[in-house]
């Protein structure tokens, strides 16, 4: 009839009913489009994971055994471990939203605490298990929320600002482009950039930018891609070798020359490898010294995963009138159990991506997507080899540009209120200015809460667990006088 329409008919098929594609304005090849886009997205993890959890712990020894890194192990239990709870959260949470290593979180894990004195990469996995058993811990009482609430905004935007700019750093190091010198850093070699290596990092990075700049999905790990085979051409080419102190611009990391297959069975020897309660041996970390640990891994996991599956709802707009995303105790305790499976098999915690928002805005809104962008990942753990071929030059700039979406955040912190900024600040820079995001957190709580206490009714507006806190941060950052004067 002419002015009416004609009656909707909902598909009937045990996918759309289980996943309510249709429901949510879908389809099956939307669902599997855009689980391959966040895949394609987020699949530098699998180059970036490897590069920083690829070096020694404190007694020299490597992530899957050996006396040297075994980058494709730790590249294909990455794979496997974001595959798997990539899975799990399309199946228990029908949500669009993908996870794998958390950046930031791993170089905590691989430059704060695998380094302390007498750790061991087991016993830092160990405490990002028991991170993850206390964030399921959490969700399961509802005091998450209750601690996400504690800590000012503008302080959970300072931790990632401050992180992104460590993760800076680190890639600046890595490549060479920044090395110490005449002052405690400086550009290049005696201020220039020299040799091939350089100039494929700089081509990695202007490649990256560019391609965001016209908005290329993927422009990441499109980057390391043309790098890692520039880098490939230049070696071939030049014979450049490996950077040593005779040969101070060659490649760091690895020499960019396949040997073999790029194609191998995966090797999970780094699965297993952690220490549940190593660090609270007092030839470590101690008892005090490894809860802040866990606190501070607690702190850089999961507050990130609250913003990211709102932005996420809000993106497929499939969040209520509360601005809460459908079934989000089910998101919330994937997401945790994530960060103990991600510990388990020493890859370090397993968080949500950002980068799903690709699948999203190209159409994805179920967990179909996520099961896809999963199955993706799983059989990435047969290309783990490639992994091993890039040098830090042509996966570095990666790190440098996830720094800058860090960094972007900045702006949600009120500079002109000098009671949350000067933490906020102060925050930032520890972190790498110290080369510890740990010291950038408690530098930044402690100062939070001293100077809230002396203007006028501030102190009654801190959250009694934020007190608790700054004063274990004081403790932590005291062990060594405390212990001297307990003969300790």
């Amino acid at each position: 009839m002419r002015g009416m329409s004609a009656p909707n008919t909902l598909s009937t098929s045990w996918l759309d009913r289980t996943f309510r594609i249709t429901e949510r304005g879908s389809s099956v090849a939307r669902e599997v489009r855009g689980g391959l886009v966040t895949f394609f997205a987020m699949a530098y993890i699998l180059v970036l994971n490897p590069l920083i959890l690829s070096g020694p712990d404190s007694q020299g020894g490597f992530l899957g055994g050996g006396t040297e890194p075994n980058r494709p192990a730790i590249a294909a239990a990455t794979a496997l471990i974001a595959g798997l709870m990539t899975i799990l959260m399309g199946a228990v949470a029908n949500y669009p939203l993908a996870l794998a290593a958390g950046l930031g979180i791993n170089a905590l894990v691989a430059y704060g605490i695998a380094q302390l004195d007498g750790m061991t990469w087991a016993d830092a996995m160990g405490l990002v298990v028991l991170e993850g058993i206390v964030i399921f811990v959490l969700v399961l009482t509802g005091l998450r929320e209750a601690v996400f609430r504690a800590v000012p905004h503008a302080l959970k935007v300072a931790i990632t600002v401050g992180i992104g700019l460590f993760i800076a750093l680190i890639g600046l190091v890595d490549a060479g482009i920044v090395r110490p010198g005449g002052t405690p850093l400086q550009l290049g070699i005696e201020g220039s950039l020299m040799g091939w290596p350089a100039l494929v990092f700089v081509v990695g990075l202007f490649l990256i930018v560019v391609l965001m700049v016209r908005r290329i999905r993927g422009a990441i790990l499109i980057g390391i891609v043309v790098a890692g085979l520039l880098a490939a051409v230049l070696e071939a080419a030049f014979d450049i070798g490996a950077r040593s102190e005779e040969n101070a611009t060659g490649w760091s990391l690895t020499v960019p020359a396949l040997d073999g297959s790029p194609f191998q069975v995966p090797d999970f020897s780094t699965l297993g490898q952690f220490s549940l309660f190593g660090a609270f041996s007092e030839a470590k970390a101690g008892v005090v010294a490894a809860l802040l640990l866990v606190f501070s891994l607690m702190l850089a996991d999961f507050f990130d995963t609250m913003g990211t599956m709102v932005a996420i709802g809000a993106e497929a707009d499939l969040l209520d009138e509360q601005g809460n995303p459908p079934r989000t105790r089910r998101i919330l305790l994937v997401d945790s159990v994530a960060a103990a499976a991600g510990g388990a098999a020493g890859v370090s915690s397993n968080t949500s991506y950002i980068e799903s928002a690709a699948g999203v805005g190209d159409g994805a809104r179920t967990g179909l997507a996520s099961i896809v962008t999963g199955c993706a990942f799983l059989v990435a753990t047969f290309l783990a080899p490639l992994t091993a071929f890039v040098p830090y030059e042509a996966a570095t700039p990666a790190l440098v540009v996830v720094g800058f979406l860090m960094m972007t955040q900045v702006t949600d912190i009120p500079w002109k209120d000098a009671a949350i900024a000067i933490p906020a600040f102060l925050t930032i820079i520890f972190m790498p200015f110290t080369y510890s995001i740990a010291a950038g957190i408690g530098v930044g709580f402690i100062t939070y809460v001293l100077l809230s206490a002396v203007r006028k009714g501030g102190a009654r507006q801190v959250h009694w667990l934020m007190w608790v806190v700054a004063a274990l941060f004081v403790v932590y950052f005291s062990l060594g006088p405390i212990q001297a004067a307990l003969g300790v």
